[in-house]
C-alpha cells in the first residue's frame, strides 16, 4: 500500500470512528466537499459542522473495497454499517488534494447509497 493509498484509508477510518479533528486537519481552509444528490459544503467551518451533524454514536463498521490513487487525486469505494440498525451504506469518495505529494484535501465528492435489504 503506497503512502496516499494509506493515508485515504486512515481518513475513512476517521469517518467510521466520528475523528472530525483528524479530518478536518488535513483539509485546506476553503475546503469543498459535495455530497451528489444532498449537499454541497464549503469551507473548514461548514465541513466541520456538517460532520458533527453527521455524527453517530457508535464507530461504524466499514469496509474498504478499493483505494485508487493518482497524482492530486484519490478515489476510494466500500460500505459502512450501522450499529443499532444494521442499516448499509455503499460509497465512493473522490478526493482532490492540493499537491500529488500532499496529504491535504482540497475537495471531496461523495456518493452515498442505502443498499436495499442489506
Amino acid at each position: 500500500m503506497t503512502k496516499k493509498e494509506a493515508f485515504v484509508k486512515r481518513i475513512n477510518e476517521a469517518f467510521a470512528n466520528n475523528d472530525v479533528e483528524t479530518i478536518i486537519g488535513h483539509m485546506t481552509d476553503d475546503i469543498r466537499w459535495e455530497i451528489i444528490g444532498d449537499t454541497t459544503l464549503e469551507g473548514k467551518d461548514e465541513v466541520e459542522d456538517g460532520l458533527r451533524e453527521m455524527a453517530h454514536d457508535d464507530p461504524l463498521e466499514l469496509t474498504v473495497k478499493n483505494i485508487i490513487t493518482h497524482g492530486y487525486t484519490a478515489a476510494v469505494d466500500g460500505t459502512m454499517k450501522v450499529p443499532g440498525t444494521g442499516e448499509v451504506y455503499a460509497f465512493c469518495d473522490v478526493y482532490q488534494f492540493r499537491g500529488a505529494k500532499t496529504q491535504t484535501i482540497k475537495e471531496m465528492t461523495s456518493y452515498v447509497i442505502k443498499v436495499k435489504g442489506a
